[in-house]
């Protein structure tokens, strides 16, 4: 009877404690709920419909160029090879931009000259955010002090001075030109620069950056130093 009793008495505590355990765990991880109000719900669903907006832009031009190679190929293959050598030497910076962008020139701040502080060059860490934040508004073609920058180009600290190219950078005043595949996007990046943070990083440094008005006309050479082809191996004539 005794021994009857201890085991319906231990079943009752294994229920009380799941039961227990289950509400702890309830109340230490509760459901993650979605705070925001209609208003950040819509920006973010904006933000969503302009990306897949850009998205579809992109990949009907991509079409437009699939079509027009293979019609080209059908026709004149080298011309087609040329054209493709072409627009990739422009995508890489092998060739110089002419067309829309806007000028940032990086200068000492007010109050750095008013106090007579000495002018130091741009860190590399301040001058990589920068390009990080440009880049990130979709820059077709960025050149740093007349260092047209590429894919493969380093920004790095060489005996306490900055370089692009393994170029330095002078101190400032020096201009950064951003080339734009159109007019609406210089305009675009220039409102987004207007309103981002990285003022304030440049402030902290006694620097400030001056954005100009979009433009376009704005001229960038192309990069003129060799190309490491370290990875890549030509292939001899009639070999496939």
């Amino acid at each position: 009877m005794k021994k009857t009793v201890y085991i319906r008495f231990t079943f009752i505590l294994l229920i009380v404690g799941f039961m227990l355990a289950v509400q702890y765990n309830t109340v230490q991880s509760p459901e993650t709920r979605d705070t925001r109000d209609v208003w950040a719900i819509r920006q973010e669903l904006a933000k969503e419909t302009e990306l897949h907006s850009e998205l579809l832009s992109e990949v009907r031009g991509l079409d437009q160029t699939l079509g027009k190679y293979e019609n080209m190929v059908n026709e004149s293959p080298e011309i087609a090879l040329n054209d493709t050598v072409m627009l990739l030497k422009k995508d890489i910076g092998l060739e110089a931009f002419n067309g829309p962008g806007l000028t940032i020139k990086v200068e000492p701040s007010l109050e750095s000259i008013a106090v007579g502080q000495p002018i130091e060059g741009i860190s590399p860490d301040l001058l990589v955010r920068l390009i990080n934040e440009i880049n990130r508004f979709k820059a077709k073609a960025i050149e740093v002090d007349g260092k047209r920058m590429i894919y493969s180009s380093a920004i790095r600290d060489v005996n306490g001075k900055t370089t692009v190219n393994n170029l330095a950078i002078k101190k400032a005043p020096f201009l950064i030109r951003i080339g734009t595949s159109t007019f609406e996007d210089a305009k675009k990046m220039y409102n987004q620069l207007e309103a981002s943070t990285i003022g304030d990083d440049f402030y902290i440094d006694n620097l400030k950056l001056e954005i100009g008005q979009p433009g376009n006309n704005l001229k960038i050479a192309a990069y003129d130093q060799a190309i490491s082809k370290q990875f890549l191996l030509e292939i001899p004539g009639g070999e496939k």
